[in-house]
């Protein structure tokens, strides 16, 4: 280790952890082998940091929530293997609502992002400069939101959904999807991203069916979980989408308007 950097003595690292000058460890942290600690990064009690990581200067790991109901309670910061966090991102513990804040593996948070206490970010999230993440916020996997996204407290983003730079997140947005303009609208599935990972163009466009009965077609919420529920074919991704909307009790995003 570096002899610019501190370590707390009862820091757990594993093999080949590199810790850069000026860096600062604590104790009651986990890292996994294999990461890179870069200049300047900050790791407070309660970290749990996976294998082959890269944390770039100026990141600051599991501070306490910016929660004034928080009590010192002992809580997590979970981050996946193979993640990399840029420049001054800032991630909070959790406070008794879930106890951790997690992020998966495989994800890459660009400079400037705020991930705040217990949110729950899936893998292969992609997470662009200067997004804010409130409180409570879940993103599932796949998920790409694009820069100076705010996603306001207990929202959660569906898998595979893509949300365009700037874009206020106030309801639930379901998988598949695209999101875009204020108040957020549904522009579209996600096609492009879901033919890269793998989607037929037969799955793509049952996918999109779907969201046409459910936004296009001028029918109610209700009216369309019915309707899909009785002609759309079954799949998996179905029942993902019909479970996801069933499930938000506050609202999902609207429609083209």
């Amino acid at each position: 280790m570096n002899q610019l950097s501190y370590i707390h003595p009862n820091a757990k690292l594993g093999t080949n952890v590199k810790v850069e000058p000026f860096s600062t460890v604590y104790e009651n942290v986990e890292i996994g082998e294999g990461t890179w600690i870069g200049p300047n990064v900050t790791i407070f009690p309660g970290a749990r940091i996976g294998k082959n990581c890269r944390i770039f200067p100026g990141a600051v790991i599991a501070a306490i929530p910016q929660d004034l109901k928080f009590n010192g309670e002992e809580t997590t910061v979970e981050i996946g293997d193979n993640t990399t966090i840029r420049e001054c991102v800032t991630v909070n513990r959790g406070t008794t609502d879930k106890m951790k804040t997690a992020i998966g593996s495989n994800c890459l948070l660009m400079a400037y992002v705020h991930v705040a206490h217990d949110c729950i970010i899936g893998n292969n999230v992609i997470i662009a400069n200067s997004v804010n993440l409130a409180g409570h916020v879940t993103i599932e996997d796949y998920a790409i939101l694009e820069g100076l996204v705010a996603v306001q407290q207990f929202v959660t983003i569906g898998a595979h959904t893509f949300i365009t730079g700037g874009s206020l997140v106030r309801k639930n947005v379901p998988p598949f999807t695209k999101a875009a303009r204020e108040p957020l609208q549904y522009i579209g599935i996600n096609s492009i991203g879901l033919r890269r990972r793998g989607y037929t163009n037969e799955r793509v466009l049952e996918i999109e069916d779907i969201y046409r009965t459910l936004y296009i077609k001028g029918h109610n919420v209700s009216n369309a979980l019915v309707i899909i529920e009785q002609e759309a074919p079954a799949s998996a991704e179905k029942e993902q989408i019909l479970n996801f909307i069933r499930e938000s009790k506050d609202g999902i995003m609207r429609g083209l308007s």
